[in-house]
């Protein structure tokens, strides 16, 4: 196939594909869908061998966020029956942590909903990262704090935070139509001031919220030109109980070719398999490995996620093998651009049960949907 052809060479040499290219990936057909996972594979390969990282999410603060983001279980209004609590305590963070990181996590992504952070915010998250450093000295420690103000970024730094995740998560043209509280001006914002202050940039998108392929371009082709290091790919959870409860709108064959187009318009990036991917790849989910250089590990910030062990079950029976913590994440080009080790963080997304028997796009499977309960904010083990 011509464009498959085209698409690995230009990745293989880190060129950006064309609009029309990454529309085409978007178009193939189911028939060709191996063809299609095996040409971005050579590619994934190329700058990541058969390495798979893996992050764990810490919730430190869940629910009663200001912000409309119909997408989001989090959200203002909503009624989707979630954990709410205010902000951990560094030592309660700092166990949940050592939980991912005895799972095999070298990433640990530290999330608070709300609208952004306040300085004394800053001072909570600084002294939570001192408490999960003196139990893991070596993990890498993402944020995820919201929109962040003039000199934040720098004081997330100092305090040895290493990445900042502020996804995109749809394109400029729609964003409107998801959130009104805040602009995709403001998220692009937060961006580059990750990226001014030396922390390595993460940010992703959302598929499945009615978007149109070339909304999907769009937002994928502006993070390209953001430059930054981690992509995350979530797929939307569709919560009982927010404005998108019945976009179900993915096949696992649909979930496919989005993360194929992302790989070959960032072939040197960390992909990150993120949020839904069990309940739209579903049975499907080795193939996305071939991929995704990175995924979570088990649960997510409100939903819950495959069990930790199916997931490292998973990587090994797809013959692909976990990346330890002293790896470089990056390929070297990149991770000495940035000065840093390389790697991204995590989605402000969710995630969630268990692999079934296939649905249509349109069918919902509301009984996938499973309501984070244990772990961080509860009295029960996490999953790791």
């Amino acid at each position: 196939m011509d464009l498959l052809n085209t698409l690995v060479e230009k990745g293989l040499r880190r060129e950006l594909p064309t609009r029309e290219e990454a529309l085409a990936v978007l178009a193939t057909s189911d028939d060709e869908l191996l063809d299609v996972v095996a040409a971005a594979g050579r590619v994934r390969r190329k700058w990541f061998g058969r390495r798979v990282k893996l992050n764990y999410l810490v919730n430190l603060k869940s629910g009663l966020c200001p912000e409309d983001c119909s997408y989001c279980s989090q959200r203002l209004g909503s009624e989707t029956g979630i954990l709410k609590y205010t902000w951990l305590k560094p030592e309660q963070a700092a166990e949940a942590a050592a939980a991912g990181v005895a799972g095999g996590a070298k990433r640990v992504c530290l999330v608070a909903s709300g609208r952004g952070p306040t300085d004394r915010d800053v001072d909570r998250v600084s002294k939570t990262i001192e408490a999960i450093k003196e139990q893991n000295a070596d993990v890498e420690v993402c944020a995820c704090l919201g929109l962040l103000s003039d000199g934040q970024a720098e004081r997330l730094r100092e305090a040895g935070v290493y990445a900042y995740s502020n996804n995109l998560n749809t394109s400029e043209a729609t964003y409107a139509d998801i959130t009104t509280t805040h602009t995709y001006a403001d998220r692009v914002d937060t961006v580059r001031k990750t990226q001014e202050a030396g922390m390595s940039a993460c940010s992703g998108l959302i598929s499945g919220m009615g978007e149109t392929d070339e909304d999907l371009v769009d937002v994928v082709f502006s993070l390209r030109e953001l430059n930054v290091d981690s992509v995350p790919v979530n797929f939307l959870i569709p919560f009982e109980g927010t404005p998108l409860a019945k976009e179900w709108n993915l096949t696992p064959q649909r979930a496919l070719r989005i993360l194929a187009m992302v790989r070959f318009v960032h072939p040197d990036v960390e992909v990150r398999l993120a949020g839904g991917r069990e309940i739209h790849l579903r049975s499907l989910q080795p193939l996305a490995l071939h991929l995704a250089n990175s995924i979570f590990l088990g649960d997510y910030l409100t939903s819950e996620g495959q069990e930790g062990k199916a997931d490292l079950a998973m990587i090994a029976d797809a013959g692909f093998e976990v990346e330890d913590m002293g790896t470089t994440t990056l390929p070297a080009h990149r991770s000495e651009a940035a000065g840093c080790g390389g790697g991204s963080c995590g989605p402000c997304g969710d995630g969630d049960g268990q692999p079934t028997a296939q649905a249509g796009p349109d069918e919902a499977r509301t009984d996938l949907v499973a309501v984070r309960r244990r772990g961080a904010g509860t009295d029960l083990p996490p999953n790791a």
